[in-house]
């Protein structure tokens, strides 16, 4: 990808730009987990694992836990280990009809269940949810608004505990790049991540080549770093 960007001319590139969104979106998939992007995938996910492993310590700790991501296809594999652990969850995504999430959000703050898992589309307004003490951002957020008012589920009135916000990002790959762009260019990440404006000349050459540049001693196999802030229950 990286070399047709650099090869292409001028009107080929500006032409291309939803394409290129749409082989970013691929990047991104396989940081997730590979199968995402390859059905016949049968290796593991360091991030996939990272995530369980921080559901069980949380679980022990007596915490309930929300977890985000972009892609509801992710959110089936999380379910899967899930269902493996033998840990209860409620799942809300975009295709979750109105009704159902108010009766699942309603349930998760009094019942025992400690896991929810949530789509983006289905998780930025109306839900209350302050029976969680632990949110996870499974796959980084172009646009950091949405995902500040994603954590601000755990943050509504009624929220006596402290909130730990964890965001899992792959080292060394686009997702690391992704976090570098919401520092330095924040109005060209949202664009990106949202899907808005990507055939304006918001996005040039150079911002896609950085984006696609690795470090040349990246480990084959990705790592995983795990980024915690804590914030207070209310703000």
């Amino acid at each position: 990808m990286r070399t047709r960007v650099e090869q292409t001319s001028e009107d080929e590139f500006r032409q291309s730009r939803i394409q290129i969104l749409a082989e970013l979106t691929k990047i991104r998939q396989i940081c997730c987990d590979p199968s995402l992007l390859f059905a016949d995938y049968d290796g593991g996910s360091a991030k996939r694992e990272a995530c369980i492993e921080l559901i069980r310590d949380a679980i022990e700790g007596e915490h309930k836990i929300l977890v985000f991501s972009q892609f509801t296809s992710m959110l089936d594999l999380l379910q899967e280990d899930l269902k493996e652990e033998k840990i209860p969850f409620y799942v809300i995504t975009g295709a979750t009809p109105k009704e159902k999430r108010l009766e699942y959000v309603n349930a998760f703050n009094k019942d025992q269940t400690p896991v929810f898992l949530i789509s983006l589309k289905a998780g930025g307004t109306g839900l209350n949810l302050t029976g969680a003490d632990v949110v996870i951002h499974y796959d980084p957020w172009w646009n950091l608004a949405a995902q500040n008012q994603a954590t601000d589920r755990a943050h509504r009135i009624g929220q006596e505990k402290i909130v730990t916000v964890i965001r899992l990002i792959m080292k060394q790959t686009i997702e690391e790049k992704i976090l570098e762009m919401q520092e330095s260019k924040k109005k060209l990440a949202e664009d990106i991540l949202g899907g808005e404006n990507i055939s304006s000349t918001a996005i040039d050459r150079e911002d896609l080549l950085a984006l696609l540049t690795i470090p040349a001693d990246a480990p084959s196999s990705g790592g995983k770093r795990r980024i915690k802030d804590q914030e207070a229950g209310n703000r």
